[in-house]
């Protein structure tokens, strides 16, 4: 079947009136009655804006395709109109619509129909096509230029076809591909509400943009028709990644463990690059099926207990800093203000708001706990973590409160999961919507109340006690731990263990917070500082590449950004990591010799002036950079003698 025979020239509008989306709505939905294409207005209208309710069909690029399924239509049909001004459409580019085409399709519709309305939204995405369009001025026109773009699609399918058939013989993967000759491969699901035009239009802009980059690509289309080229088992096994552009529910379960971007189908269209790009890196959160694995998944997933518990960690901890680094910047410049020109002044009053208890501080641990929640359960666990986190600020539960919070909410929407799996499936909407956010809202909070609230409040207050009551040996001694632990893994969980330890008291009440700081931010700053000067100062046991990489760990190294030294961690780790271990743990230990208090979070150097002590500071972080460059210059044998 042609296009052309659902686009009919009678319907066709070459200079649409409207001037707003309801009025082009109308003017679409009077052609179709006009015609005697739909036997129920009010009817089709009202499907037409609950499509609209679930996402604007003005899929951007200029273009809009309202459409609807339902009885009040007789026959398959699609209105085309034109624009010369463009109407505001609610586009997601922003943009005005300017061609529309309002699809109208009959329920039972036949299956030639619906290959037919999903080969005019393939063709939507070549944008020059879309331009030609814009110039034609009669029906004619348009209908000449759709049976000519059909007719070389349908070439180049049939050529399509013949190679696949040619690949069988050869016994080639079944698989639609961007650069044959490359290993790299991801798999996607494309599905929207009705399945008619968004799907399809999906499905190509990611075949169309892999092409592109060189990438092997799967598409599964959840269309009207049901589910076309499924994944198999062994596609999805062998993809880096998984793509599911949906706007409706799809089949999830066999994606578990992989990792897997869940957007709308208009980011499959309009997105197309970026999310090829995420897939292929493995960047996105990994899939969790409610149901119950095998017995070797429930192993591996036994075996990765610790690894699973530091992702969710480090989930929340990486949205956390951002609040931690601009809120404590601005915190310490305006201690830095006070001093100068007292607690009167305007800009250190204005710094207090936005930085401290009242602005970005007062997020901290709301922010860390939600984000910790998200990663175990999901978006329904967002919400009551971050609660969770903001009863722990309140209840002086603190730090530990809030990592506690973030857990908990997380594994308990995990349990409403599993409560709730056995209601009707006519409930299902429901979940999300009110049950998780009630129930796991009053569960969380419930168990922050009556357990969670008093036990870390009084952890915490035990902690700060702690920490404001050690003696100068005992506070040497936790310096030089935390120290040292910034450089055991440079980034890793030791690492972030000690940051995580240093901002938990940061946060906490205490003359002790920036005490904690300066030593974690001085020993963080070693191992990059130690390697540049080694590799500086003794050439001969460093290749010239390598020393090229060391000039740029000054900089990183003055930055506190310790994963400067990775590399060469990675190359020789027994000689890199016990030195810069040493001057770590040295540098740590003095900034509480000297009883150093740096109110920042991060920037290194460049928030130096801010400590009590900046010159000691500074000297600390010298003295351990060089003990820890002279081991490692020492140790490391010339190049010549490897």
């Amino acid at each position: 079947m042609r296009i052309t025979d659902l686009m009919i020239k009678e319907t066709m509008i070459m200079d649409l009136q409207a001037t707003t989306k309801d009025e082009a709505i109308e003017e679409l939905i009077a052609s179709l009655e006009a015609s005697g294409r739909i036997n129920d207005r009010a009817l089709f209208k009202e499907m037409i804006y609950k499509r609209e309710a679930e996402s604007s069909t003005g899929i951007g690029g200029g273009i809009a395709m309202p459409h609807a399924k339902t009885k009040a239509v007789n026959e398959a049909t699609v209105v085309f109109a034109k624009s010369s001004k463009g109407v505001e459409f609610e586009s997601l580019d922003g943009e005005p619509a300017k061609v529309f085409f309002m699809i109208a399709a009959p329920e039972g519709a036949a299956n030639t129909h619906l290959r037919t309305l999903a080969a005019l939204s393939r063709l939507l995405i070549d944008t020059d096509f879309i331009g030609s369009l814009m110039k034609t001025q009669t029906p004619d026109e348009v209908s000449m230029l759709f049976d000519t773009k059909q007719a070389e699609e349908e070439a180049a399918k049939k050529a399509k076809e013949a190679k696949k058939e040619d690949a069988k013989a050869q016994q080639t993967p079944d698989v639609i591909v961007g650069n044959p000759n490359s290993d790299e491969f991801v798999v996607a699901v494309t599905a929207c509400p009705t399945g008619i035009a968004h799907t399809f239009m999906a499905e190509d802009a990611l075949i169309k943009k892999a092409k592109e980059m060189g990438v092997n690509i799967r598409v599964e289309t959840n269309g009207s028709e049901g589910a076309q080229n499924v994944l198999t088992a062994d596609e999805i096994r062998r993809a880096k990644g998984v793509i599911v552009a949906a706007d409706k529910k799809v089949e999830m379960a066999r994606f578990d463990g992989k990792p897997v971007l869940q957007r709308p189908v208009s980011d499959g269209i309009r997105k197309s690059e970026e999310l090829i790009r995420k897939a292929l890196n493995g960047d996105a959160p990994i899939y969790r099926s409610e149901g119950k694995g095998s017995a070797d998944e429930s192993k591996a997933e036994k075996s990765s207990v610790g690894s699973k518990i530091y992702k969710d960690l480090m989930n929340g901890i990486s949205h956390m800093l951002p609040f931690v680094v601009g809120g404590g910047i601005l915190l310490a410049i305006s201690f830095l203000i006070e001093q100068v020109a007292g607690e009167d002044n305007v800009l250190f009053q204005l710094l207090q708001t936005i930085g401290g208890g009242t602005g970005a501080f007062h997020f901290l641990i709301p922010i860390l706990a939600g984000f910790i929640a998200m990663s175990i359960g999901d978006r329904p666990a967002l919400m009551p973590g971050m609660v969770g986190g903001l009863m722990a600020v309140n209840s002086n539960a603190g730090f530990l409160g809030g990592l506690a919070a973030g857990f908990m909410a997380g594994y308990v929407v995990i349990f409403l999961r599993k409560a709730f799996a056995g209601l009707p499936k006519a409930l299902d909407g429901l979940k999300p919507i009110l049950l998780y956010p009630v129930f796991g809202l009053l569960i969380s909070g419930a168990i922050m109340f009556y357990l969670f609230d008093p036990i870390f409040g009084g952890i915490n207050t035990w902690l700060v006690n702690v920490l404001n009551n050690l003696g100068t040996g005992n506070a040497v001694i936790l310096g030089l731990i935390l120290g040292g632990m910034m450089s055991i893994d440079m980034g890793g969980p030791f690492n972030k263990a000690a940051y995580a330890f240093s901002i938990g008291v940061f946060t906490s009440s205490g003359n002790t917070n920036g005490a904690m700081m300066a030593a974690v931010m001085a020993g963080g700053m070693v191992p990059p500082l130690a390697i540049a000067l080694a590799s500086t100062f003794f050439k001969n046991k460093f290749t010239e590449q390598e020393r090229k990489s060391g000039l740029t760990n000054y900089v990183l190294g003055l930055s506190f950004i310790t994963e400067g030294a990775i590399p060469f961690a990675a190359a020789d780790p027994l000689r890199v990591l016990t030195s810069c271990i040493v001057g770590s743990a040295i540098a740590g230990g003095l900034t509480q010799f000297w009883q150093i208090n740096l109110p920042a979070p991060h920037g290194g150097i460049f928030v130096a002036a801010l400590a009590n002590h900046a010159l000691l500071f500074l000297l600390a972080v010298a003295i351990g950079s060089v003990i820890s460059a002279l081991i490692l210059g020492l140790w490391k044998k010339p190049l010549e003698a490897k």
